[in-house]
């Protein structure tokens, strides 16, 4: 039998984004001064000075969101990462291995109630038509999605052992600094770092499709929780196919690199040797520096793949969901394009580049709504639950960007 929600007409509204790239570059300036100014301290009020300017200039069905935040949290979660940060790195710049091995360790501990404690702060400080999204998942499954960072950790924490004791200048002691490993021993250190880049790079794949999957599963809209349709081998094969476009984009420099120094080294008289070199030289340069430039479109290609997989498969229960028409070439055309201008301008066109980016993939996005929006955004206020609004005041610390 057929409820009147399941026989409501289904709205379009496609998201808007209203942003200016001069509007956000005199947010943006004033952020990198006072950041300058005050030796770092001023980050988390300008994250929070960006949020609320993307957010307030976000519509969805003609209303936009709301940045909330509290400045004073987001200052102590910077603070706390600068702490953790700098313990870090004077472990590892000591050469106390013992001390690395343990940051690790709890690093990874730490690492999922810091990135659930974020989680629960920016949905709570986000609002849509006096609407406050909140992160419901409990401490339990969100360490149960976290296990491939506890694999990932074990897995440098065993390369490391293995190279201090296959390389014993590694270990720091100065009698045996000078010892070079053997034929066989190189082979091993190969060996052992492909395998680690390639668990590695799984471990990092399947903790981007976990928690991204727990974030819409248990991000909630009043008492609507998310749906996620997703599943892993998605991931894979958007991280392969990126891997495979870096190498392509790595083996076609390289032959033009051989074939540009064969040209200079074949157009000189033999006798300018010194001019061979220096030409040979720049090339060798600039092709490093082109490798560099490579990573913008393999980033970019990765990042507009993932954005059609999300959000053409995400919604709200059964009375929301969203559709993406991002198109990845005009996307990773789009980036590369402001890269070379952020470059040209000495980085005085991030901003510009910045806002470009972020309207063409919002704006990609359209929202599918079962009855009229006023209707629903009325339920879900009639939802919202008092406590736990009075509870996301008080919990959670922003910890990422």
């Amino acid at each position: 039998m057929q409820t009147e929600q399941d026989t409501a007409p289904i709205d379009s509204h496609p998201l808007v984004f209203t942003g200016r790239g001069g509007e956000y570059f005199r947010v943006w300036i004033v952020n990198v001064l006072l950041t300058l100014v005050t030796l770092g301290l001023y980050t988390p009020f300008a994250r929070r000075r960006t949020a609320q300017y993307f957010y307030g200039h976000t519509l969805v069905a003609d209303s936009p969101l709301e940045f909330t935040a509290q400045p004073r949290k987001m200052f102590f979660g910077f603070l706390l990462l600068v702490v953790l940060y700098s313990g870090f790195k004077l472990a590892a710049n000591s050469g106390n291995q013992v001390a690395v091995n343990v940051f690790m360790l709890v690093g990874a501990v730490c690492a999922p109630y810091f990135w659930a404690s974020a989680m629960r702060f920016r949905l709570g400080s986000t609002r849509w038509r006096g609407v406050r999204l909140q992160f419901t998942a409990p401490w339990r499954e969100v360490y149960l999605a976290s296990w491939p960072m506890f694999a990932l950790a074990l897995v440098w924490i065993a390369l490391i052992t293995g190279l201090v004791l296959l390389v014993p200048g590694l270990s720091g002691d100065p009698d045996k600094a000078t010892l070079l490993p053997s034929g066989a021993t190189a082979w091993m250190i190969l060996g052992m770092g492909l395998l680690a880049f390639a668990l590695s790079l799984l471990c990092v794949i399947r903790l981007s499709f976990n928690y991204q999957s727990l974030l819409v599963r248990r991000a909630c809209v009043g008492t609507q929780a998310g749906r996620w349709k997703p599943v892993f081998g998605d991931f894979v094969r958007i991280w392969l196919t990126t891997a495979g476009f870096f190498l392509l984009l790595v083996l076609l420099g390289g032959l033009l690199l051989a074939g540009l120094t064969s040209l200079a080294a074949e157009s000189l008289p033999g006798g300018e040797g010194a001019m061979k070199f220096v030409i040979i030289g720049m090339l060798t340069v600039g092709m490093l520096l082109a490798f560099f430039l490579m990573l913008a479109p393999v980033r970019a290609y990765r990042e507009a793949r993932m954005f059609q997989l999300v959000w053409s498969n995400v919604g709200v229960s059964q009375i929301a969901r969203f559709k993406c028409r991002l198109g990845t070439g005009s996307y990773v055309g789009l980036r590369v394009k402001n890269i070379l201008l952020t470059l040209l301008t000495l980085g005085l066109y991030r901003p510009f580049a910045r806002v470009s980016e972020y309207a063409m993939k919002i704006e990609s996005v359209t929202l599918y709504v079962k009855g009229g929006v006023d209707q629903l955004a009325g339920q879900l206020v009639a939802q919202q639950d008092g406590l736990g609004d009075a509870l996301a005041d008080v919990a959670g610390l922003d910890l990422i960007g």
